[in-house]
């Protein structure tokens, strides 16, 4: 980070708010159960925000692409900011409602989608090209301290302070973003621009139709986050299989942002590895091998193999949970390494006039991905049992990923020392 002041600026108040973040989608999913005592209401806040967010996504990536990116970025997280402190003057004069919580909601991740996407095709003009590997790593570190302190320490807010102090330790705490992009130069994209619209949305699918090993690692990252992403399982899983209810839950969520965290901390090999492609194949090759091992876990639970007596919500399994733990954390970690490949890739391979439109299509791809997943392991779950969707879901993504990559040698053979798209 010495290298680079303003990206450790831009890193520390992305990583601050990003905490903050998790505190406000925690707190409103918590809020809306109180208001409505509904499971089907808290889930619908991520089906209803889904379709604005990837729209602005897309369209952020547009904005990134044709004006300042400093400007883009400061004016969505102004939006994002605004957002978050009418949710906290809402909480604390008691006005709040759930049509509310849902539009702000709303409102907040889409602007947020539009600061992640100009954020990201910021990063290359901070840092030289070989340190883009060091910079993703940093990321995944934001990832994991986002994912394994966030929800809880939201969950302590709002038992002991409340939802309007919770959504106003987001408002400060977010503060912290400004000071890392208002300090930042002007950014203007490098090479022709494309006034925001149709032919620049375009033009962006253009260039993602020429640029083959872009184009597959979208498709790889879909595949594993489709067919790997078991965490809808959680609650049922501790319920009734490894037991402990909620606190294995807990765990078990926690054990994936871990090893993402931990593989970031000791992620400096990866930035003297130039076979990228490879490394993203193997990276999900052992998050598939992962992901079998887990449903594999949870085929052993339901024969009650190692399982104390009366194992249930407060008798848990507990060799079992710490092997899941461990496997768990194993699919944290292949996944943070192949993204950290992969937005290298991305952020070295794509010129800077597209960069913006092609991190907007990214976050299509982040945002659909665990959805598709939570869809399918739900779905398949519900038709025949829980350990199943993990199982054969691994099995998929190892048959599909080496399928596909064999039939992509150019993938393969990707060198970051030649950056090629």
């Amino acid at each position: 980070m010495t290298s680079s002041p303003a990206f450790a600026r831009l890193w520390f108040g992305a990583t601050l708010a990003g905490l903050g973040g998790q505190l406000t989608i925690v707190a409103v999913m918590l809020h809306v159960f109180d208001l409505t005592g509904s499971t089907l209401a808290v889930s619908m806040i991520a089906v209803a925000g889904l379709a604005p967010m990837v729209i602005a996504g897309l369209y952020g990536g547009m904005l990134a692409d044709y004006f300042d990116r400093r400007s883009v970025a400061l004016v969505a997280a102004t939006v994002t900011w605004a957002s978050t402190a009418l949710l906290a003057a809402l909480a604390w004069t008691g006005t709040e409602s759930v049509a509310s919580l849902f539009v702000l909601s709303i409102v907040n991740s889409s602007a947020n989608s539009i600061v992640s996407a100009t954020k990201s095709a910021i990063t290359p003009r901070l840092v030289a090209r070989e340190l883009l590997p060091a910079a993703a790593a940093l990321n995944g570190i934001t990832v994991g301290i986002m994912v394994m302190a966030g929800p809880a320490l939201a969950g302590v807010l709002v038992a002991l302070v409340g939802y309007p102090w919770t959504y106003t330790v987001d408002v400060v705490l977010m503060l912290a973003l400004f000071l890392g992009l208002g300090t930042l130069p002007r950014i203007r994209p490098e090479g022709a621009t494309v006034r925001p619209g149709l032919r620049s949305l375009a033009d962006g699918w253009a260039f993602l139709r020429r640029a083959p090993n872009i184009r597959l690692q979208y498709l790889l990252d879909v595949i594993a986050m489709t067919f790997g992403h078991p965490l809808a399982l959680f609650p049922a899983v501790g319920s009734v299989l490894l037991g402990g209810g909620a606190i294995t839950t807990g765990v078990l969520t926690a054990s994936i942002a871990a090893g993402a965290f931990l593989s970031s901390l000791f992620s400096g090999p990866i930035g003297r590895v130039h076979r990228h492609g490879l490394g993203i194949e193997r990276s999900i090759l052992v998050f598939g091998a992962a992901t079998a091992a887990f449903g594999a876990v949870l085929l052993a639970a339901s024969f009650g193999v190692l399982a104390p007596e009366g194992v249930g919500e407060d008798v848990p399994n507990l060799p079992l949970i710490a092997v899941s733990m461990l496997l768990l954390a194993v699919t944290g970690a292949a996944d943070n390494v192949s993204a950290i490949y992969r937005q290298t890739m991305m952020q070295s391979a794509v010129p800077d006039a597209i960069r913006g439109r092609l991190q907007g299509v990214f976050m299509v791809v982040v945002a659909g991905g665990p959805r598709l997943g939570a869809l399918y392991a739900g779905v398949l779950a519900t038709v025949t049992t829980l350990w199943f969707p993990p199982l054969i879901g691994g099995v998929i993504i190892l048959v599909l990923v080496t399928a596909l990559v064999r039939r992509s040698p150019r993938f393969r053979a990707y060198d970051a020392r030649d950056p090629q798209p």
